[in-house]
């Protein structure tokens, strides 16, 4: 098969925007979009090829045999890729649509249908990795598809990939994200404990890091959050508004499943309770604010 060369990217974002101009920089022709135009314009003048940015869906997916799309949610992708001005309307017979946004299963499946119908390829796509992987290029990308369509989509997402798994057929990839972000909670909230623990013992924290983080306890949070976390430093790209958007996916995907997830429901309304407390845009790791620094030992 022609190696595609034109892609449109939808969703100029802290992840999309990085994505996109890794693209850009592979070589690919890229038509980006996003519903600003303050970023759709930035995004521009920051790459270093004639890359453009474009004012409509229509115009940017004109020609691509590829689009590429990275928003909010459910609602947002809807609107971006369904109904007469979406992008299914403007794409061409024999087009492939990778979905990067974090939806419900629900979503891509019945995104995947209506592309069908259209004889459009579709991949859900959920990355994982955060702004600093969207920007190094080393995110994670866990994939629902079928085989041919993966063949197609994994040379474009290799710009900005270091992992990229076909886990299953369309809505296998969104799943896979919802593990992923129940780990990460759950996960999150040991460290929060472990933290406060040794504040209040008043040991030095890089020590205890240093200690602990060579054995079974280690995990990437840990390597990446935990000095940030003792700093009350929570300012990593990731918002408490998007989790608990990924959150709710994985509840309800496991309700409907007939599964208990005690843990990450639990979870879940400690970060409600980070967001009553103003912290809603602050990155993931401020979970430790709902838990005081106890009373250092004199």
């Amino acid at each position: 098969m022609k190696q595609e060369r034109t892609i449109a990217f939808l969703g100029l974002g802290v992840m999309g925007g990085p994505m996109a101009g890794h693209l850009a920089a592979a070589g690919y022709t890229v038509r980006a979009w996003n519903r600003s135009e303050q970023r759709r314009s930035d995004w521009a003048d920051r790459q270093s090829t004639d890359a453009q940015a474009f004012a409509t869906i229509a115009e940017a997916v004109e020609g691509a045999h590829i689009v590429a799309a990275c928003v909010g949610n459910d609602d947002d992708l809807a609107q971006v890729v369904l109904g007469p001005k979406g992008a299914l309307a403007a794409m061409s017979s024999g087009a492939l649509l990778i979905d990067h946004t974090t939806t419900s299963a629900a979503m891509a499946r019945r995104v995947a249908g209506e592309a069908a119908g259209k004889d459009i390829g579709f991949v859900d796509a959920p990355v994982s990795g955060g702004q600093a992987g969207a920007e190094n290029g080393k995110l994670a990308i866990m994939c629902g598809a079928s085989a041919d369509d993966f063949t197609r989509a994994e040379p474009v997402m290799q710009s900005y990939a270091a992992r990229i798994v076909h886990v299953g057929d369309v809505g296998a990839g969104q799943t896979a994200k919802m593990a992923n972000q129940m780990c990460i909670a759950g996960t999150l909230a040991g460290l929060s404990e472990a933290i406060r623990l040794s504040q209040a013992s008043g040991l030095d924290t890089d020590k205890v890091f240093e200690a602990i983080s060579g054995g079974a306890a280690q995990s990437w949070q840990m390597d990446n959050r935990w000095a940030t976390m003792a700093q009350d430093e929570f300012n990593f790209g990731f918002a408490i508004d998007w989790m608990r958007k990924d959150l709710g996916y994985a509840l309800d995907e496991a309700k409907r499943l007939g599964l208990a997830s005690p843990v990450s429901a639990l979870v879940d309304q400690f970060y409600a309770e980070i967001q009553a407390m103003g912290g809603a845009r602050q990155d993931t790791s401020a979970l430790i604010r709902r838990l005081p620094k106890g009373n250092t030992p004199t």
